[in-house]
């Protein structure tokens, strides 16, 4: 499935922030969308994710409370809420679909184990 991002932007400490991850065909109720970073001279980390029936919400352990992931059905679009942003949130933030159903938290937090991936969004925190 083909994933656009959008959204990305430069923003102030403890502004918030809009990503739009948009899908080329439906997705719902077929693909878990899992929200990735990568910040210069790190490795890629697991944002936040929405499971395929919507019913699920995954968040890494930086990410509860200040994270969200709401969705719009008609528009095939995952969103990443952030707010409360911080310096170190600046990255590369990426979306990616995953066809396999009910495989747990753990499994969806991997990025290995997703299948399409958007070109990705920069987002910059800084004063």
């Amino acid at each position: 499935v083909r994933l656009v991002e959008s959204g990305g932007e430069l923003v102030q400490p403890g502004g918030s922030l809009r990503l739009a991850c948009t899908a080329a065909e439906r997705i719902f109720g077929d693909y878990t969308i899992g929200w990735f970073r990568q910040a210069p001279r790190k490795e890629r980390e697991f944002v936040a994710g929405i499971s395929w029936s919507g019913r699920n919400f995954y968040y890494g352990d930086s990410m509860k409370g200040r994270f969200t992931v709401p969705r719009d059905n008609a528009e095939n679009t995952v969103y990443l809420q952030m707010n409360n942003l911080r310096p170190e949130d600046t990255a590369v933030y990426y979306c990616a679909a995953v066809h396999l159903k009910n495989r747990g938290s753990d499994y969806y937090k991997q990025a290995s184990n997703y299948d399409s991936w958007g070109q990705g969004t920069q987002v910059t925190v800084s004063s």
